[in-house]
């Protein structure tokens, strides 16, 4: 009990008085005995004794009485002060303690206050700028995310979480088995190279990595304290539609040279043939003029198609759209090539069954323009004494009525693995194949991309199945109902 008493400012005051008073009443008490028992006789002198010691006594009490008095004004605000301090400490800024007096403790009390105010009034510009900076983390599709010196996830935003969860999900035993990648805490595989490298070199690095089918532009940068780097910070960004777009555009690009590469070389040089006079009779004057006609066509076809694809693609298709009899359409279309594949030696079927099709919007020009790229394409590499179908009828998808329109050839076949690619612009699957393959020059590779978009237009599907030696069938689905 002493010993917390005696720590206090309390007991640390007490005792101070109590060894004033000692100190004072045994000095004068040594010089008051002596002069008490010469100045008086002894019974006298024993009740000034006496008196002496209730004199002591009353000394002592009004001491301590005086000590816990100062207490109440000196320890109390002290006392209440260290309270306010513990729940400062606990998080409860906004606690303040009252203060009681002009003196020295109301001075401090008022400090404590202010201090207190401006610490609040710091939290909660802190709070303010961590919910704001929270917001824009939240707010931004780039994934982002913060490692530690360990490799330790200790921020990321909702894109930055989601890709953590997909990316740790997936196996990367294959590369780990390598020993390109290591693993180190929570950093994934992919980012761990650059991230490796951001530590030791303390700089800003980018990089572009692929993740399965998809690619990401990486953006790293360090995070120092004192010169000591502590950490990273990574924004990622995909860019996979970005990296095919760019390809596409450097492969449409090319296949553009390289399709008009071609008639502008033989225009060129068969005119020059007829500048200089080669040509030696009319039947090679003849054939000559026939070779730059046919190619000044096919460069026709080319930049028509580009026209047609390039308003397709930017949503400028001019769409007619009126109830259309699909088996008219495609009775016209049978006799339009049956002709021609006779002289093939190829048979064209045409089976609609007994119900007659019709949709209520369709553009009959645009999809007599499907239908005529898809025989096209079927004459064109089918063989002599092969059949090629030609077949439409109702069907249910989803709750949904369709027509379903249908192009099967027993020609050379499409490899699976140019199937998901055959409706891309300027795409062909044999790439062996001559231009000369038909009359008129060849195929400008468009034909199935514009077949695709107008198919689109109208809320229709399109799909094909082939098996190489077997043949090629493109399915149509036009909806029954307007949109």
């Amino acid at each position: 009990m002493m010993g917390p008493l005696w720590r206090s400012v309390v007991g640390k005051l007490w005792m101070t008085i109590i060894g004033l008073v000692a100190v004072v009443l045994l000095i004068l008490g040594g010089f008051l005995l002596q002069y008490i028992d010469l100045q008086f006789d002894e019974a006298t002198s024993h009740r000034v004794k006496v008196l002496f010691v209730y004199t002591c006594i009353i000394g002592f009490l009004l001491s301590t009485f005086f000590a816990f008095f100062l207490s109440t004004k000196i320890t109390q605000p002290l006392i209440q002060m260290k309270k306010a301090a513990d729940l400062i400490a606990n998080g409860e800024y906004r606690t303040r303690v009252p203060v009681r007096s002009n003196d020295e403790i109301g001075d401090l009390a008022d400090t404590f206050n202010h201090m207190a105010q401006e610490l609040d009034t710091l939290i909660r510009d802190l709070n303010h700028e961590k919910d704001h900076l929270a917001s824009v983390l939240r707010s931004m599709a780039d994934a982002v995310i913060t490692f530690d010196a360990e490799g330790t996830v200790i921020l990321s935003n909702p894109p930055g979480q989601q890709l953590l969860d997909r990316w740790n999900g997936l196996d990367w035993s294959e590369a780990e088995a390598t020993g390109k990648y290591r693993v180190r805490n929570q950093v994934p595989i992919p980012l761990f190279e650059i991230y490796r490298n951001v530590l030791r070199k303390g700089r800003d690095m980018t990089d572009k990595i692929h993740v399965q089918s998809g690619v990401w532009s990486i953006v790293m940068a360090p995070l120092k304290s004192h010169d000591v780097v502590r950490g990273a910070v990574a924004v990622m960004r995909d860019v996979t539609e970005e990296s095919k777009l760019e390809k596409l555009r450097r492969d449409f690009v090319a296949n553009v040279s390289h399709e008009i590469r071609t008639p502008l070389s033989m225009l060129q040089g068969y005119s020059e043939a007829l500048l200089d006079d080669i040509a030696s009779s009319p039947e090679e004057r003849q054939e000559l003029v026939q070779v730059i006609h046919d190619e000044s066509l096919r460069m026709g076809r080319l930049v028509k198609d580009l026209l047609d694809l390039a308003r397709m693609e930017a949503g400028h298709m001019e769409m007619n759209p009126v109830d259309v009899d699909l088996t008219a359409l495609l009775r016209r279309v049978h006799r339009k090539f049956n002709v021609y594949a006779k002289e093939r030696g190829i048979k064209l079927e045409l089976s609609t069954g007994e119900e007659e099709l019709n949709i209520q919007a369709g553009d009959e020009d645009r999809l007599e323009q499907v239908l005529t790229n898809l025989l096209d394409n079927a004459l064109r590499y089918t063989s002599a004494g092969a059949s090629i179908r030609l077949t439409g009828s109702y069907t249910v998808l989803d709750g949904k009525h369709w027509v379903s329109l249908g192009v099967a050839d027993e020609g050379e076949g499409i490899p699976e693995e140019d199937l998901p690619f055959i409706f891309e612009r300027f795409y062909k699957a044999d790439k062996a194949r001559k231009r000369g393959a038909t009359s008129g020059g060849g195929g400008t590779g468009l034909g199935l991309a514009i077949v695709k978009n107008i198919i689109e237009a109208h809320r229709g599907k399109i799909e094909a199945k082939s098996k190489i030696g077997q043949g090629t069938t493109f399915t149509l689905l036009l909806p029954v109902e307007a949109p």
